[in-house]
């Protein structure tokens, strides 16, 4: 047996197509085969079917011809005493261009999707499937799946020199097709079977192989994309219900709701709530539903759990046309260690460092990707460019970016390697995120991403060319803590804790903050936002509804959790719905009343929103009332309209309350979290006050005012 035809029979040959295939042999061609299943193998020639002899026991068949066929040629073997019919692999050339393995060894290629991955396309004339893959350290590479009994020795691939992408067109696939790819490792010879990195769609779970995928959904959103594009979202209301698709609702039995029935549900339902965009926790494929979809298999394939990649797509564009946004969560920071996905994907560290003082986080029992890699920074650049292009988000929310940028994060001394300066940053991380952030915002104008950023990292939301990391806005992780910590406290000891809701201001333009009240906020032991407040039921709700009143006056933009609107009573559990029996309930049914207005009122009031990211939007009023726990201030607008906030954090009503306001007339009471309509005790101001020419607090007029107790009243001048 030659060498050639003995590594071909050990699946070991690193370049099929110099022996198999057709060939010239002398005077002669020869055409060459391998089938091993196949007890006879012919060729279609001009003259019709002519057979193939065998060559080894290994199956190898052979014909040679004094001329060569039009390529490509068809195949016709027999084998369990079926006939089959197809057009050779092994007579269509390799179609990846040299530019794109070089833009995509340099990590320039932005749509390596495009070049790997399975793609059905046509070539020569005939219908297939392209599939090419990323292996440097592979000896051979093949594509295996039903079509072949998931056999590596009938298909392998082809290698492109020393860029290790591998290729191989098979003609007459069907969209369907499941599909992995054999990788023998070139050092051990170990045999890996791998789904693929760029899969576009994954069977469900638990089968882990991607299917091959034909999109075919026609947009209808090129007027949202039109508006977007030239959206000044700094100085525009964005509120954001974050939502987990498979535990907002499901079917009655308690299976998920597909992407189709969601678009039914909870479009209709966001847009009446008043949100401006729905951020979703992540839905790229992945294997564990108690990951929530942070442990990522399949970074360029909505999951599978709720329909197919189409069926995605078709629910963003309900979205955009009902005037919603989506904010997708992604995460580049970290992935599982599954033998099926990214891990040692060839063999080797390949997507990931192989000193796991550099490549693992311990607390999460993942890889770290290795943001030095160009085709590993390409993997990630691309895959943001693959939701914005091919799904038309509109927005990244980046997951955990403080471990990303420390290699310290979560680690003993001795447990981590400093960067090339003796420092903790990790600088291939952030200069991944800097080119990150600056491509997003070329190419997709409009488009957010937003950090889940924990420490005091500086200009996190600044533009590169300042020094920032480039993000548009950042999660504000400190008011979100010290708000919860002061809101936990018993009443009568808030006056001891004021500065946990003053210091905010101290910081609060430093970045473009959004404020939120996550799903992190109401799991593991940390209880429901309702069940985190003090006193007894009636408290209870009335300190939730001042702690939204205060979230959605204070700047930033928003962001609630689902459930949160109407006081989910326990901690969100990912394997079942919300309980939304209980807005039968008056208090439940009065939170969501209060919810809603507050949105609407967020979006109408430009003194609410305008001015988020600016200190010429906030005014304190009285911030040092600390016996009484009130707080008091202004907002306002470019134009110097104002809207007058006053907060009691006690249960004590307070008549007679004095506060300055800015100009003299009538100041309305445009809302007021005590109302009956929510569930308050019905104090307040009787639709407002008139401003008297007394001076108070530095201010030229004042008014007299009732404070209803644990809530918040907001009153607008006329």
């Amino acid at each position: 047996m030659d060498f050639q035809l003995q590594a071909i029979a050990e699946a070991r040959h690193h370049h099929p197509f110099d022996y198999l295939g057709q060939h010239p042999a002398g005077q002669e061609w020869i055409i060459r085969a391998f089938l091993p299943q196949a007890a006879q193998v012919e060729v279609l020639t001009p003259t019709g079917w002519e057979p193939l002899s065998r060559m080894d026991a290994a199956g190898l068949f052979a014909i040679r011809r004094p001329a060569p066929l039009p390529q490509p040629y068809r195949l016709r073997w027999q084998a369990g005493g079926r006939q089959f019919e197809i057009y050779d692999p092994y007579s269509f050339p390799p179609s990846i261009s040299d530019f794109e393995l070089h833009l995509f060894g340099e990590g320039r290629l932005w749509e390596a999707y495009r070049m790997l991955g399975a793609h059905p396309r046509e070539q020569a004339g005939v219908q297939g499937v392209r599939f090419a893959v990323w292996a440097p350290n592979a000896e051979r590479v093949s594509v295996v799946g039903d079509f072949n009994d998931w056999d590596g020795r009938r298909h392998p691939m082809q290698v492109h020199g020393s860029s290790g992408v591998w290729e191989l067109f098979i003609p007459e696939l069907p969209d369907g097709t499941l599909y992995k790819f054999e990788i023998r490792n070139r050092a051990t010879g170990a045999v890996l079977v791998k789904t693929d990195p760029y899969g576009a769609f994954f069977e469900h779970r638990p089968g882990t192989a991607a299917r091959v995928y034909r999109s075919r959904h026609q947009w209808g959103d090129a007027e949202w994309l039109r508006q977007r594009a030239a959206w000044d979202w700094q100085h525009a209301p964005v509120n954001c219900y974050e939502v987990h698709l498979g535990s907002w609702q499901r079917g009655p039995d308690g299976r998920f709701l597909s992407y189709g029935k969601l678009a039914e549900r909870l479009i209709p339902y966001a847009k009446e709530m008043g949100y401006t965009h729905l951020e979703l926790m992540p839905v790229s494929e992945h294997p564990l539903d108690e990951s929530w979809g942070y442990q990522v298999t399949g970074y360029y394939a909505p999951t599978s759990r709720y329909g197919e990649p189409d069926d995605f797509r078709a629910f963003v564009d309900q979205c955009h046309q009902a005037g919603l946004g989506v904010i997708l969560d992604w995460v580049p920071g970290h992935f599982p260690k599954d033998d099926f996905a990214l891990a040692r994907f060839d063999g080797t560290a390949l997507y990931e460092h192989e000193d796991p003082r550099l490549g693992e986080h311990q607390d999460w029992g993942t890889y770290i990707f290795n943001y030095g890699r160009n085709e590993v920074r390409n993997f990630l650049l691309a895959n943001a460019h693959y939701w914005l292009e091919e799904f038309h988000v509109d927005g990244l929310r980046v997951d955990a970016v403080a471990s990303m940028l420390y290699l310290d994060y979560s680690r003993q001394p001795g447990e981590w390697l400093p960067n090339r300066h003796g420092g903790r940053e990790n600088l291939e991380a952030i200069d991944f995120l800097r080119e990150m952030n600056i491509f997003v915002h070329e190419r997709h104008p409009g488009a957010l991403t937003i950090a889940e950023e924990s420490t005091a990292w500086p200009m996190v939301s600044r533009p590169t060319y300042v020094g920032g990391l480039g993000f548009s806005m950042k999660w504000n992780m400190g008011w979100m803590n010290d708000t919860l910590s002061y809101m936990e406290n018993d009443p009568i000891h808030r006056r001891y804790h004021q500065d946990m809701l003053t210091f905010s201001q101290v910081y609060a333009y430093t970045e473009n903050f959004v404020l939120p009240l996550s799903h992190d906020e109401v799991v593991h032991g940390k209880r429901s936002l309702l069940d985190k407040m003090p006193g007894d039921a009636w408290r209870k709700f009335a300190n939730l509804r001042l702690l939204f009143t205060y979230q959605a006056t204070h700047p930033g933009k928003k962001l609630n959790f689902m459930g949160n609107e109407f006081a989910q009573g326990r901690e969100w559990q990912v394997n079942s719905r919300l309980d939304w029996e209980l807005l039968d309930r008056q208090w439940h049914a009065g939170m969501q009343r209060l919810s809603n207005d507050l949105n609407q009122l967020y979006r109408q009031e430009p003194a609410l929103h305008a001015l988020d990211f600016s200190a010429d939007g906030f005014r304190w009023i009285d911030c040092h009332d600390a016996d009484q726990s009130v707080l008091a201030y202004l907002r306002q607008d470019q134009h110097g309209d104002c809207v007058i906030v006053l907060l009691n954090f006690t249960p004590v009503p307070r008549p007679g309350y004095r506060v300055g306001v800015p100009k003299p007339g009538f100041y309305r009471e445009i809302f007021n979290s005590d109302s009956a309509y929510y569930g308050g005790s019905n104090l307040g101001n009787g639709g407002g006050a008139a401003a008297e020419a007394q001076s108070w607090m530095g201010f030229p007029h004042s008014l007299s005012l009732t404070l209803p107790p644990l809530a918040g009243i907001v009153l607008k001048p006329q």
